[in-house]
Order: C-alpha cells, then sequence, then structure tokens
C-alpha cells in the first residue's frame, strides 16, 4: 500500500467559488431538447410537456446556470423562428449536426424549464449568419422592460416581466472551420466588439462571454485569444474554453483493444496547462492595454468524449432530434470527469462560470429513454458530490504523492485532490481520485487552524471493472456507497482510498 500526505491551512485559500462553476449546457442537438428535456406524450410530462422525472434529476445535481442554445447549433440560429404560437413556427434545416429543427421549444418555454430545475440562463446569440441587428433585439426582447416592439412582443407572448438574463455568449467557437460563418480572430474580434457594445447599451447590467480556443490543439491557439482581446478586452468579462478528453487510441473506435487507463486517468493535466496558457494571455493583453480589470474565465464545455464516435457515422441524417452524440459512459470516464471538475476549482480565482457539456443525452450525466426511464450514467455521480458539497472557498494544498509515468505523461500524481471550506456551515468537504489501478492509497491529511472537526460521511465510487457503466436494463450497476475506512485524531486525518476510485468526505464541526 502507498502512502500520501495533504497540509491544508484555513488562511491559505485559493478563491472563494462561484457557483456557476456547476453550470451546464443544453443545445439543440441530438435528443437533448426533444425526448430529452420535452416529450409531451410522456407518462411522466407536465403541463408544458417536460419530463418530470428529468427534472428531478437535475434539480439534485443543483445546476446555477445552463447554457443554451447551442453550441454549433447558435451559429445558423434565427430566435424568432422559437418565440409565437407553435402551430406558426417554421421547421428549418439544421446544418450543424444535418437535423430538422421543429422549433417546438424556444427561448421562452426553454426558460419557463429552467425555473423548473432552480437554474438561471446563459444565452448565446448567433454571430456566424446573424450579427448586430440580431443581438440587439434579441436582448431588448428578453431584458427590456416594456414599450417597444421586441419587448412588447413579448409581452404579447405570455411574458409581461422581463426574463433578466445576465450572461450571453458572443457566439460559439468561432475559431473552427466546422462553425457555420467561422471567422479568423480580427474579423471575429471586431464583430464581437461591435455587438458587445449595443448589447450592453441596451442593457449595462449583463455580462458578456467572448470566444476563445475551441481547444489546445487549435492551431490559432492562443493566438485567438490575444487577437480578440485586444478588440474586446474593455467591453466583454469572460473569455470561453472548451476542452474533451478521449481515451487513447480511442478517436475512431469505442474502445482501443489496448486501453492506456494510467494515460486516461491523467487528462485532465492538459486541461490544467491549457487553463493556464489562457490566464497568461489574458493577462499579457491587460498589460499590455494598460487595463485594470480582470477578464476571467468561462470554460462553457467540458466533459469526456470518445464513445460515440463510431456509432454517429451511421446516423441517417435530417431527422427530428436523432440520437447522436450518446455516450454510455463507464467507470473510468467518471473518475477523469471528477479529476477534470476538480481542475477547474482548482482555478475557481479565475474560472467563475463552467458547463459540463452536455446535461440530457448529448454527452450527458442524463440519458432517457424515450416513453421510457431516465436515468444516471456514471459521471452523474462526481458532478452530484461536488456540486453539492464543494461550497464557500477552495483551500491551497500542500500535496506529497507517490508518482507515476505511462505512455503520454510522466510524474502524474497518484492521489488527486481539492478541498473545500464552508465558513458558515462549519464544514470541510474533501474530494480525491486514487488514479492507482491496482493499489490502495492511504492519506493522511493534516488540518491547520482547523479544530474539533468531526467526519460525518464518506463515500466512495468504484467499481471491479472500470469499463463497464450503467445501462436502461441496469440503471444502478454502478453506483457509489458510504463506508467508513476514515479516522480523525486532532486535526490530523487518516483514509484509506480504494484503487481506481472517486471518494468523497466530509466534516463537520458542531458549536456549542
Amino acid at each position: 500500500m502507498q502512502k500520501a500526505k495533504v497540509i491544508l491551512d484555513k488562511e491559505f485559500v485559493i478563491s472563494q467559488i462561484d457557483k456557476r462553476i456547476y453550470g451546464s449546457f443544453i443545445e439543440h442537438l441530438g435528443r437533448a431538447i426533444y425526448t430529452g428535456i420535452y416529450e409531451p406524450d410522456h407518462p411522466s410530462a407536465d403541463e408544458m410537456g417536460f419530463r418530470k422525472d428529468v427534472i428531478e434529476l437535475v434539480k439534485a445535481l443543483k445546476v446555477p446556470i445552463i447554457r443554451y442554445p447551442g453550441g454549433n447549433f447558435v451559429s445558423g440560429y434565427n430566435w424568432e423562428d422559437g418565440i409565437g404560437p407553435r402551430e406558426q413556427r417554421p421547421r428549418r434545416l439544421e446544418l450543424a449536426w444535418r437535423s430538422i429543427e421543429s422549433n417546438e421549444v424556444g427561448i421562452n418555454e426553454f426558460i419557463e424549464w429552467s425555473k423548473k430545475v432552480n437554474s438561471e440562463v446563459m444565452m448565446a446569440i448567433n454571430l456566424g449568419t446573424r450579427g448586430i441587428d440580431s443581438a440587439r433585439n434579441l436582448v431588448e426582447y428578453c431584458n427590456f422592460h416594456g414599450g417597444t416592439y421586441y419587448s412588447d412582443l413579448r409581452k404579447k407572448h405570455g411574458y409581461n416581466e422581463p426574463h433578466k438574463i445576465k450572461v450571453w455568449n458572443l457566439g460559439n467557437e468561432m475559431d473552427g472551420e466546422w462553425q457555420i460563418g467561422h471567422k479568423l480572430a480580427h474579423e471575429y474580434g471586431r464583430l464581437a466588439r461591435e455587438v458587445a457594445k449595443v448589447m450592453k447599451q441596451i442593457d449595462p447590467n449583463i455580462e458578456l462571454v467572448v470566444c476563445g480556443s475551441s481547444g489546445p490543439k487549435m492551431p490559432t491557439f492562443p493566438e485567438w485569444e490575444r487577437i480578440v482581446l485586444e478588440h474586446t478586452y474593455d467591453v466583454v468579462d469572460y473569455i470561453s474554453l472548451h476542452y474533451y478528453a478521449n481515451m487513447p487510441g480511442s478517436d475512431f473506435i469505442n474502445l482501443p483493444k489496448d486501453p492506456d487507463l494510467k494515460s486516461f486517468i491523467a487528462k485532465n493535466l492538459d486541461m490544467e496547462e491549457f487553463i493556464k496558457t489562457v490566464i497568461s494571455t489574458i493577462d499579457y493583453v491587460k498589460a499590455v492595454k494598460r487595463m485594470k480589470k480582470d477578464i476571467n474565465i468561462s470554460f462553457d464545455e467540458w466533459n469526456v468524449w470518445y464513445h460515440s464516435f463510431e456509432k454517429d457515422k451511421n446516423i441517417e441524417p435530417w431527422q427530428v432530434a436523432p440520437p447522436i452524440l450518446e455516450e454510455d459512459y463507464i467507470f473510468a470516464d467518471a473518475l477523469l470527469v471528477g479529476c477534470m471538475i476538480m481542475t477547474l476549482l482548482r482555478h475557481a480565482d479565475r474560472i467563475k462560470i463552467a458547463c459540463l457539456a452536455q446535461l440530457i443525452n448529448v454527452l450527458a450525466p442524463i440519458t432517457t429513454v424515450k416513453g421510457g426511464i431516465a436515468y444516471r450514467q456514471t459521471i452523474y455521480y462526481p458532478f452530484l458530490h461536488i456540486a453539492n458539497y464543494g461550497r464557500g472557498v477552495v483551500l491551497l494544498p500542500k500535496v506529497n504523492s507517490p508518482k507515476y509515468d505511462s505512455k503520454l505523461y510522466t510524474d502524474v500524481p497518484i492521489l488527486d485532490t481539492l478541498v473545500t471550506y464552508d465558513e458558515e456551515e462549519n464544514s470541510i468537504s474533501l474530494f480525491a481520485v486514487n488514479r492507482d489501478t491496482e493499489n490502495d492509497l492511504l492519506v493522511e491529511y493534516q488540518f491547520r487552524g482547523f479544530d474539533g472537526y468531526k467526519v460525518i460521511e464518506q463515500i466512495v465510487y468504484e467499481s471491479s471493472d472500470p469499463y463497464v457503466g450503467n445501462t436502461p436494463e441496469d440503471p444502478n450497476r454502478v453506483v457509489p456507497h458510504k463506508i467508513d475506512t476514515s479516522k480523525i485524531d486532532g486535526n490530523i486525518l487518516e483514509v484509506l482510498f480504494p484503487k481506481f476510485s472517486w471518494n468523497v468526505v466530509r466534516l463537520k464541526k458542531f458549536m456549542g
């Protein structure tokens, strides 16, 4: 058995956690909307056609903000198609995903659904086929109080009060050749600046997210960030990052014949370098432009993605809600998702918004069966735990962990861990992944400045087979369970983490 040690101090804080770091994403893509959140004929459907079983699973995640309506979809979307009487809405060819969009669900319906799951909407605008005019009209429709054409049109559609949408994406992945209306960095930067100016004229209280790179392997990275921010630094609040991890060797098949788990579970190290480079680029532009304000990060697409590559090749185009990008997640994916969200939180001083992509059916923690059940994929559980218990501030740890080398990485810490402290609740939440595929790990946590804390719960997520997942036939095949392998003596916590596992330890100090 190997051992690790972690030292934490009450005064050593990375940042207060912005709860929006636990956000998610729903796009008009595949079955995310239709037979995902919306299925009027489903036994659990409410008066608006939304599946109540899905609503309950989303509410449990406590997702505070949801990005909508895209994604690639937004770059060809006319938002006006999704408002007004349903029977008058057009059916459109949706070019991003080669589907038919019925427009049964639009902005107003999605805002209603978001209220049902206790979430705000992060609205994306089309800067692919459209621009300034469409953007200003949409902000007026959503956020202006009344007495103008578009605000009164909203009232006519049954929404007397403004939607008051706070956060807006200025397009999506505009650096990508695959994007409808793809632009060069200076082209996009100029357009984004002018759009931002008119949007903030209508509503000065909104926050704007400008498009960053679609991933660290983009040939334009990080020059894209530099050029775009040189155009927009003074008029935007965040720059976006997107990152998807896949199993080494799985680019064109569902799983490699010899999976490299040791490299796979370390993929968040690439994400870490991506974040550091973008922060450096932001701060370079800040210095060059002699600015005082900080631009922060909206990491508004992140997840594991590789299972559906082969299946998606066989999907017939021009269907309504085709089953595309539907990942059948395995247990190993859940551990990497846990590592990825801990990586985001380690940069909570600069990452204020993040969106697990996506939420229902498409690259999602929740999968539905049309007319049938909704169930939790393996990645649901780490996100559930950290979104529910990772509150307050992130502590800066000193970690001494054994390391290993893999085919892709060297000096990978076996222990990946993160600790949050909620002063109001007098609680500490400890999250950890034991990357070792063969051995348990004994870890000593030393809490300096924390006295009188007791363990109230220990949760472990483990599986004897890292390649299995949950299915409609067996939706609870891989679920977390509670154990007690911890002991606390004063401010020293000793805890045993099983091999290749996700772990949560919650501590609380009871007053009086």
